[in-house]
């Protein structure tokens, strides 16, 4: 096999359609069938199979994809090595959710990207840290950025970065009872405004309604964490979210935060890839760049 027949493969599995796979890579339809056919003949075994009009990788095929792509990787990273000093190329995926990608990654991709200008970055949202997880082990992400407890996963290498705090916030004018310390009881007939299931802060916010035997009985779900700031500044209801990104609007009086004794309101931002991933030298430089960048913000914060 070669590094051709393994690009084929790579993108046939990731598209799943043998005849875009033949547009992007600038091949006869033809091509691209006779290549996988040589690859599957040489492997000994079938690596995609066809149900109806749909085309899909068998067991053989999702297991040859990893090590397909640390091949493709191990090559590149030779040429790079044997040309020495000519800047890195590639492509880096990454995974974040909205809240990291609005208040954290920006500095930390302009940083990358001055940096490394020939490395094309793919970014893609996470809507929660299950699914970034799943992104990682099934090798569609080369990296992931998840705000959690420290959840040890055996198949992935994760790398702690920074303490995050949650807030949990209403609108300046919304009517507090007269205790300085609230728990659940207090707001269980309250309105809250909630991301998507499996969401880190909302578990946690979950979490502690069902240790006072309690449930949220009024809610709205949102996907967007903008969304939930807006809904919270008109009064709608309380949210959970995290520290950064409500405390401008704390400071400048648009919101008030609620002092919720049962809430445990720390968590952490990590990194994570998969520990069998080939860290190539833009990903190696991705991940202590981040290492760095990451110092700051909690220098910043002290």
């Amino acid at each position: 096999m070669d590094t051709k027949q393994l690009i084929t493969f790579k993108t046939a599995a990731d598209l799943l359609n043998f005849t875009h796979t033949a547009k992007i890579l600038n091949f006869a339809q033809s091509s691209v069938t006779g290549q996988i056919k040589s690859l599957e003949a040489e492997l000994g075994t079938p690596l995609f199979e066809r149900l109806g009009k749909r085309l899909i990788l068998t067991e053989s095929g999702k297991q040859f994809k990893q090590y397909a792509e640390k091949m493709i990787m191990i090559s590149e990273e030779s040429k790079q090595v044997v040309k020495g000093g000519e800047e890195p190329t590639g492509t880096l995926t990454i995974g974040a959710q909205e809240s990291q990608c609005t208040y954290r990654i920006p500095l930390l991709l302009k940083q990358f990207k001055n940096q490394f200008p020939k490395v094309k970055i793919v970014f893609k949202q996470s809507y929660s840290n299950e699914q970034a997880r799943e992104q990682l082990l099934e090798g569609k992400l080369d990296i992931a950025f998840i705000m959690d407890k420290i959840r040890p996963v055996d198949s992935l290498h994760i790398e702690t970065l920074i303490q995050e705090e949650l807030k949990v916030v209403v609108a300046s004018d919304y009517p507090l009872p007269k205790e300085n310390y609230l728990f659940p009881l207090h707001y269980e007939n309250e309105t809250f405004l909630l991301t998507e299931k499996g969401c880190s802060y909302r578990t946690i916010l979950e979490e502690s309604f069902h240790t006072a035997t309690l449930s949220i009985l009024n809610k709205f779900e949102f996907v967007s964490i903008e969304a939930i700031k807006q809904c919270v500044n008109e009064g709608l209801g309380i949210a959970v979210l995290p520290a950064m990104v409500v405390e401008k609007e704390i400071k400048e009086g648009k919101m008030q935060e609620i002092a919720w004794m049962s809430l445990e309101s720390t968590i952490h931002t990590q990194i994570a890839w998969h520990k069998d991933k080939w860290v190539t030298s833009p990903l190696r430089a991705f991940i202590e760049l981040t290492r760095n960048t990451f110092i700051e913000f909690q220098n910043n914060t002290r």
